[in-house]
């Protein structure tokens, strides 16, 4: 299970939209792959050195995406993070597109949630909006 602040959620897909306003859209995950997959507003759920949501929309030169670690797997906040993103997200590295409106729904329809909850399964990725005290 990971978990990631409401604040840093809505941080994320807001930086991904002004970026995307300002540089002319949303970059595509699979570097041309796939056109015109996953190019609107959400976050990335990125899985290599820890795991962490990054923001989508299309960067300025020079420019890096906000990034966001969840608590329980940051290479600079915890010492285990590499055992905790193997139990989670796997061994391999990778990307899971998650849509804006779809966090945002659920954030509208749970007031009271401080976190976002990923819980990884074989076969689903489960999304949850959390209060933690």
């Amino acid at each position: 299970m990971l978990t990631f602040s409401i604040v840093s959620v809505r941080e994320v897909i807001a930086r991904g939209r002004a970026d995307a306003a300002a540089n002319g859209g949303y970059r595509d995950p699979y570097y041309g792959l796939r056109p015109g997959k996953d190019e609107q507003p959400g976050a990335w759920l990125v899985g290599d050195h820890g795991v962490y949501l990054m923001s989508n929309g299309k960067l300025a030169g020079g420019a890096k995406a906000l990034v966001v670690y969840a608590e329980e797997c940051s290479p600079t906040a915890n010492d285990d993070w590499f055992e905790v993103k193997r139990r989670t997200f796997g061994g391999d590295d990778g990307v899971d597109f998650i849509e804006a409106d779809q966090l945002e729904a659920m954030m509208a329809a749970s007031p009271g949630a401080t976190h976002l909850r990923i819980v990884f399964t074989p076969d689903t990725m489960q999304l949850a909006m959390v209060e933690r005290g």
